[in-house]
């Protein structure tokens, strides 16, 4: 992956983003939806991520996180559900999408037809608590900020919903504030 963005504090949490090219709406519908979330669940299970905080919008996805070796994670996690949104869109037919993902490809990446994700996750240490704070509201308030929802944990998508006692999509690994 190709990225000016390096990821300097190895021990601290993270905040990232994760955007589609050309911001496209691609997260709106469950089975895309489907996508992002069984892949940070099996990086949770399997790959050592650590997910303190997250929310999925209609074209991008920030993400409070960490691990011993997250560039590796992320970039699998993005090569991975790239193919899947991929396929899905093959199989319902979605000739628009894929178009766009064929106009928006980056020129050096030669080897690919489409492009899915816009190149690199802006990683930011997460180095103090007042940091940590804003990140988190940052990361919950968004989607009422765009006006989707009233309250944070009204967002399905969306780690607010853990934080706030609730069942949320995704199993996270709070932390302690």
């Amino acid at each position: 992956m190709r990225s000016r963005y390096k990821i300097a504090e190895l021990e601290s949490p993270h905040f990232i983003t994760c955007t589609i090219v050309g911001w496209l709406p691609v997260f709106t519908r469950i089975k895309y939806l489907d996508i992002i979330t069984a892949s940070l669940s099996f990086c949770r299970q399997t790959k050592g991520l650590r997910l303190h905080a997250y929310v999925i919008l209609d074209n991008h996805l920030h993400l409070m996180v960490s691990a011993d070796n997250l560039s590796q994670v992320i970039r699998d996690f993005k090569r991975h559900t790239a193919k899947e949104i991929l396929a899905v869109a093959r199989q319902e037919d979605k000739q628009w999408l894929l178009k766009q993902f064929e106009v928006f490809k980056s020129v050096h990446k030669g080897n690919s037809q489409h492009q899915v994700w816009q190149e690199g996750f802006h990683p930011q240490a997460i180095t103090t608590e007042d940091m940590l704070r804003q990140k988190l509201d940052y990361i919950h308030y968004n989607p009422v900020r765009i006006g989707l929802v009233d309250r944070p944990e009204d967002w399905r998508y969306s780690s607010a919903r853990n934080y706030f006692g609730q069942d949320g999509v995704l199993e996270i690994d709070a932390v302690e504030l």
